[in-house]
């Protein structure tokens, strides 16, 4: 196999998460309102259309994250300059596991994500608000 995998994303996933915050959702229940948290969601535009969001998060999609928090790319975002704590998710915990150790790598610090991602989130049937319709 000239294309075989060595480290499979399962095993990438296990490994960011033994270095990184992670917080059940109903923790993160929580923290909502609180100033000084930032819930950002890094799933697709797709799927906060489809399966709505979480009030007052932020939407960094996965492939701009480490764009949007580096204050030397011509993307940066200033939110994230704020002093708050970031917690990302995506849908199941996979991505922002990922997203959370690769900005951790970066020097970011004060992130964490949501354990099981949106789908914690529902089944703890934490608020969910969707986009208005066009």
């Amino acid at each position: 196999m000239a294309n075989a995998i060595k480290t499979g994303v399962a095993q990438m996933v296990a490994s960011a998460r033994q270095q990184v915050e992670e917080i059940d959702a109903a923790d993160v229940l929580g923290l909502l309102g609180q100033g000084d948290v930032l819930i950002v969601d890094i799933r697709d535009i797709r799927e906060r259309q489809r399966d709505g969001y979480i009030p007052g998060s932020f939407h960094c999609p996965r492939g701009m994250a480490e764009f949007w928090v580096d204050p030397d790319s011509p993307y940066y975002k200033d939110v994230f300059g704020e002093d708050k704590k970031f917690v990302f998710h995506c849908a199941s915990g996979w991505r922002s596991a990922l997203t959370v150790d690769t900005l951790q790598k970066m020097g970011m610090r004060n992130v964490a994500h949501i354990t099981h991602g949106f789908g914690s989130w529902k089944k703890i049937d934490g608020p969910i608000e969707f986009p208005e319709k066009k």
